[in-house]
This record gives C-alpha cells, sequence and structure tokens, in this order.
C-alpha cells in the first residue's frame, strides 16, 4: 500500500475529428508498436466503411455496440483455504467499457478477411446487432458468474 495517498484518475482524452473520447479509447487500444498514424487510418476508414453498410451515423453504431459488449458481471480468482474460486463480482462502469473495446478489438483481430479496416467495421456493425465474437465473450463471462453465483458471499 502506498503511504502518499491516492492516485489521481486519468481522462481520457478526445480525439481530433469526433471529439469523442471512447473514439480515443479505441484508437489507443488499435495502437501496436506506437504507430498512431496508422492506428487513425484504420479507425477512421472502418467508420466510413460502417457508414457505408448501415446507412447510420457511424458513433451511434460504435456507441450502441460498446454498450451491447459492456459486461455487468465478472469473475475474480479468490484463494480460500488452500482452493482458488471464481467469485462473481459486479463490474462498474468505465472497467467494463474497457473491458469491452478489448473484446470487441480481439474479436476483430481473430476474424478472417482482407484487412483490419474490413475487420474492425464488420465486428462493430455485429455487436451493435447483438451477435459477433465480442457478443459471445461477454455471455460466457455472465454465464460463468452465473454458475459461480454460490460463492458470491466471499466478496
Amino acid at each position: 500500500m502506498s503511504r502518499r495517498g491516492t492516485a489521481e484518475k486519468k481522462t481520457a482524452k478526445s480525439d481530433p475529428i469526433y471529439r469523442n473520447r471512447l473514439v480515443n479509447m479505441l484508437i489507443n487500444r488499435i495502437l501496436k508498436h506506437g504507430k498512431k498514424s496508422l492506428a487513425y487510418k484504420i479507425f477512421y476508414r472502418a467508420v466510413q466503411k460502417i457508414r457505408q453498410k448501415t446507412e447510420k451515423n457511424p458513433l451511434l453504431v460504435l456507441r450502441e455496440a460498446i454498450s451491447k459488449v459492456t459486461p455487468r458481471l465478472a469473475v475474480k480468482a479468490r484463494r480460500k483455504s488452500g482452493l482458488t474460486q471464481q467469485v462473481p463480482i459486479a463490474i462498474k462502469s468505465p472497467r467494463g467499457k474497457v473491458l469491452a473495446i478489448r473484446w470487441v478489438l480481439a474479436a476483430a483481430r481473430k476474424r478472417p478477411g482482407r484487412n483490419m479496416v474490413f475487420k474492425l467495421s464488420s465486428e462493430l456493425v455485429d455487436a451493435s446487432k447483438g451477435r459477433g465474437g465480442a457478443i459471445r465473450k461477454r455471455e460466457e463471462t455472465h454465464r460463468m458468474a452465473e454458475a459461480n453465483q454460490a460463492l458470491a458471499h466471499f466478496r
């Protein structure tokens, strides 16, 4: 435990075009090997592709996809008398958003396809419609938490 006090919460900056914090969080997670300009290109091209596919505002599609993927419950490993038990815990909003972004990008990277722009746009559209790899991951996490509901008193 630190004796200096609690660390200040960092607020995410917004991206230059849409002035949106969620977009900036997503771009920072796309980032590989410090190439932020490439991450910007991937995201903005994916946004154009989403606009072509759905003919809706791509930021609304993004927000809807992230909200549908965001988990409400998760399991945390706790040691109790030599055994490791999976204890379900409620997830707060910022942590849930971070997990949702991570799962969307992991599912997009796993998809078969030509390039990351195509994969990311397809995953975001699918997630906003309630299907895809990221939604499957959230349901799996919720199922695991429900199965271990008897251990909830160990929190």
